[in-house]
């Protein structure tokens, strides 16, 4: 296959926001706005028997209360319309996907299925009421070289991750790489992705030829991949490819559903590309390390343009940064640390 192809991306092929589409038997395409330069994500509704399961939920917001209320009563969604949700599946603990976590669970009085890092983290960051973990953010920016001023301006904003996801429920069931659920009388297989989050949870089923990919394998951009202040010698690049080589083995003609996007198919070119991509930006990287050693935010304009705003840049830092990581654990780049301050220079 030399493209990928898209079935659904002709008007008559796409839900608006709020609106459901068939994409196959049993297994509806849910389109949700987010108010970001990323405008939607796409969220699965699967038939099981007479009740349903929900795959991923949308950030917390009036307006996405009122549109799943919507929904739920054109699909008849729930115990009002005798058609329960038998179980919510969240991904990832990102706001989009686990926004509305809490709310649905007790909404449509179900459970939360996740893998247990991915609930783990949504709590941990929920209940840091006092914004530390974003004074510990700050730091980490500092430590690689981001400016006073911007650093500052990152410590004020409190918990962002709270801003737009409700309490995540205290309690889930939890989901392993290689586990088997039965959902409408056939066989999801759990396949984890690593390193856009710590341990994302996608679905594949053989029968139906159906992959729900999350953010592990989207169809024209690159999942933001980044080392964050939570653990900031991890390698999430490394463990991004490795985790990417777990879905080789599924058929050509698998239906991708990716949570942004159009569903496609064409998956081995579409793991090529992402590969492929990021071994250029390793590339163009190692070419710009001088022996002198230059800081994360020095590097930046090797991989971006110069006008990040004071959002994008750290998304920015945390991309370059994992790829300096990758760098450095394929003996390609050194890490050194003098006066708090961190730099990377060429081997």
């Amino acid at each position: 296959m030399n493209a990928l192809v898209f079935p659904f991306r002709d008007a008559a092929g796409q839900p608006g926001p709020g609106q459901t589409f068939e994409v196959a038997p049993g297994i509806h395409w849910l389109r949700m706005p987010l108010p970001y330069r990323l405008d939607h994500i796409n969220l699965w509704l699967l038939e099981d028997g007479e009740g349903w399961v929900i795959v991923d939920t949308c950030i917390r917001s009036k307006r996405t209360k009122t549109l799943w209320r919507e929904v739920a009563k054109a699909m008849r969604i729930g115990r009002d319309y005798d058609r329960p949700v038998k179980r919510l599946v969240c991904t990832h603990f990102h706001p989009d996907h686990m926004g509305l976590a809490g709310w649905i669970v007790r909404e449509y009085e179900t459970e939360l299925w996740t893998t247990r890092s991915e609930w783990l983290f949504g709590r941990m960051l929920w209940l840091d009421a006092e914004g530390e973990g974003q004074r510990d953010i700050a730091k980490h920016y500092a430590r690689h070289g981001l400016d006073a001023p911007r650093v500052a301006d990152v410590a004020q904003r409190g918990n962002t991750y709270r801003m737009v996801v409700g309490e995540p429920p205290r309690a889930f069931n939890r989901l392993r790489h290689g586990d088997t659920i039965a959902i409408g009388g056939r066989a999801w297989t759990v396949v984890v992705g690593l390193g856009h989050s710590p341990e994302q949870a996608c679905l594949y089923c053989a029968e139906a030829g159906v992959l729900i990919a999350g953010d592990q394998i989207l169809p024209r951009i690159t999942p933001n991949i980044g080392v964050w202040a939570t653990e900031p010698l991890a390698d999430p690049l490394a463990d991004y490819l490795a985790s990417l080589e777990r879905f080789r083995g599924l058929p050509e003609d698998t239906l991708v559903l990716p949570s942004h996007g159009y569903p496609f198919t064409g998956l081995n070119l579409r793991l090529d590309q992402l590969q492929g991509h990021h071994e250029e930006r390793l590339d163009t990287l190692a070419k710009a390390l001088t022996r002198a050693g230059q800081t994360t935010v020095e590097l930046l304009p090797a991989l971006f343009r110069a006008d990040l705003d004071n959002f994008q840049i750290g998304f920015a830092l945390g991309e370059t940064l994992a790829h300096l990581a990758c760098l450095e654990g394929r003996g390609r780049a050194a890490r050194e640390e003098a006066n708090g301050v961190v730099r990377f220079r060429a081997t």
